[in-house]
């Protein structure tokens, strides 16, 4: 099927379709050996795209998946030492990259994906989606050092955070558990937080990115997103078959949240599927 040309270099995660207009407008792209135009469309499965004289993959079904990473794991496709990254616990052909970024030592919700154009809506400041952090303080906080989280914190580098939600959850021997909800992601942003407010953190785990949730997955454990989930994070609406009470046929409507999806499979690296709840 035909797409504009700049969709489907963001689609190859070249960056936002208002971006990939740029590489358009200034040349940098050509469409079976001619320079491409800003409006022009192509099929991958017969046209061969190119930008800077590298071509474009043909075109490969978008893959969603919501992973567990667990402690000890790079949040990348590619390791440049020998670590493991995201990509291996995932036994998957295919272009799959991680959207945002886990610390090697935090863990929880990963979400994988070749669709570059959902990468770029997710991970863009701009647009200021929403991460949610389960953390493990090694002391207590009291509502002064609470208060000052929320507010934002000046970092070593002089950089001050944006204000968080930040609430306490049960004590957990001489620390605490609480919950972090923010909408920007500076490298190892909230262990220097919680160094700077005298809070050390013990542990990291992150439970949602956007409306996608980590649901009953375990560490090392995948499952592909439902179409509902997909809906979401691109903030689209999916209808839904409902029975209709005049006619007995079937009307449709919006899907909404309390709606219950379907139960999707769940793998584990080296096992087989097994069913999980979603939710």
């Amino acid at each position: 099927m035909q797409e504009r040309i700049q969709k489907l270099l963001s689609q190859a995660g070249y960056g936002s379709r208002r971006a990939c207009e740029e590489f358009i407008i200034h040349g940098r792209v050509r469409v079976n050996g001619q320079t491409a135009e800003l409006g022009q469309k192509a099929d991958l499965t017969v046209d061969h795209v190119t930008i800077d004289g590298k071509a474009l993959p043909k075109a490969e079904s978008l893959v969603y998946i919501a992973l567990y990473k667990p402690r000890n794991v790079l949040s990348a496709a590619e390791g440049q030492d020998d670590r493991s990254t995201v990509r291996n616990l995932i036994p998957l052909e295919g272009h799959l990259y991680p959207v945002g970024r886990l610390d090697f030592d935090s863990e929880g919700l990963i979400l994988m994906t070749n669709d570059g154009e959902l990468t770029n809506k997710l991970t863009h400041p701009r647009y200021g989606h929403e991460k949610e952090y389960r953390v493990l303080l090694a002391r207590r906080p009291d509502e002064k050092q609470l208060e000052t989280w929320r507010r934002g914190v000046v970092l070593e580098d002089g950089d001050k955070t944006m204000p968080a939600q930040v609430y306490f959850i049960s004590a957990s021997g001489k620390g605490a558990w609480v919950k972090i909800i923010m909408g920007e992601g500076k490298k190892r942003q909230i262990r220097e937080v919680g160094k700077l407010l005298g809070l050390p953190v013990v542990k990291i785990i992150r439970m949602r990115i956007g409306t996608l949730k980590i649901g009953t997955l375990k560490p090392r454990e995948w499952r592909y997103l439902t179409a509902a989930e997909i809906a979401e994070l691109k903030g689209e609406k999916i209808e839904q078959k409902t029975p209709s009470k005049f006619t007995g046929k079937t009307a449709r409507k919006p899907f909404s949240p309390k709606d219950k999806p379907k139960r999707p499979y769940v793998k584990k690296s080296g096992s087989t599927f097994t069913k999980k709840d979603s939710r």
